[in-house]
């Protein structure tokens, strides 16, 4: 019983980091309807860079912190005038399938400044792990699920209690009408677009802090886990963001002690079509609806 608590506890702090990976492309999903494959790519744009001035300056954790959420968003708004604005209404696949394509471009530029597959990151904290009892609890974990929490709750806040969120809500439901009585969607769009990538950032620091280093593949990793966990918590639902990623950082947990981690990932996507097959709406959305149109006469 010892185990299954301490791994619940670690799955708990794992899971904080894929809920706010979550939280931004549930922000993104839930104002555009669209799926930017570009999400991941673009933390790691705002990651290399943070680390590049931590080798290069000697840059404090703060000062990484900065230039990681920075980058994340300066790449972010690059892949909303690329591959979103663009875009007319329908046009979701295409979105899609360029940023999948800015993925490449982004991932192969981060590579190009700093080739080696591996690179230090400044630790958020070097704090001994805090015992309650039999329980061990790490404080970077703790800092990492505390942040987590405090920007779901602002992300819902603005969305549900401030003018501007009360203008995304009405693009999220007619975008047209929310043109034609006066609320600037594009630049409504951009900025939510941006905000989304600034939790992404936020998000890349704290899980490149607590494992001290970055790789190249951190990108498409930032993508899926992300993807999953929203998918799992619920489309367009910000609670669900957050609780997705915590059911799925105990699923890992829970599957790695017991059957090894060549496992691990099977049983999350093992566990992730199970959702979509029984719930595909997730924990806390609606199941997308599916019309269906027949042949005159039947």
């Amino acid at each position: 019983m010892v185990d299954l608590a301490q791994n619940t506890i670690d799955g708990l702090m794992i899971g904080s980091s894929y809920g706010l990976l979550a939280l931004g492309f549930t922000v993104i999903f839930g104002v555009m309807r669209r799926l930017n494959l570009s999400y991941g790519p673009s933390i790691m744009i705002g990651a290399y860079l943070g680390t590049f001035l931590y080798i290069q300056q000697g840059a404090g954790p703060l000062a990484v912190a900065g230039a990681v959420v920075v980058g994340s968003v300066l790449a972010g708004v690059y892949v909303e005038r690329l591959c979103f604005a663009p875009m007319k209404a329908g046009a979701a696949i295409a979105s899609m399938v360029s940023s999948f394509a800015i993925w490449m471009q982004l991932e192969q530029a981060a590579i190009l400044v700093l080739p080696r597959h591996t690179y230090p990151f400044p630790p958020l904290s070097t704090a001994l792990p805090l015992e309650f009892g039999p329980f061990l609890l790490r404080v970077d974990h703790l800092m990492m699920l505390a942040c987590a929490v405090l920007l779901a709750f602002a992300v819902h806040g603005v969305l549900y209690r401030t003018r501007y969120g009360l203008g995304l809500r009405a693009i999220i439901g007619n975008p047209v009408a929310a043109h034609l009585v006066g609320i600037p969607v594009r630049r409504s769009v951009l900025i939510a677009f941006a905000g989304a990538s600034a939790i992404g950032g936020v998000a890349g620091f704290l899980v490149l802090a607590v494992d001290q280093q970055v790789t190249p593949m951190f990108g498409m990793w930032a993508t899926l886990k992300g993807l999953v966990a929203m998918m799992i918590g619920g489309l367009g639902s910000i609670p669900g963001a957050l609780l997705g990623g915590l059911l799925l950082g105990v699923v890992e947990a829970q599957s790695q002690w017991y059957f090894g981690p060549q496992i691990r990932d099977l049983v999350a996507y093992l566990v992730l079509f199970a959702f979509l097959v029984m719930r595909p709406g997730g924990l806390l959305g609606e199941a997308p609806k599916v019309e269906i149109a027949l042949p005159q006469g039947t």
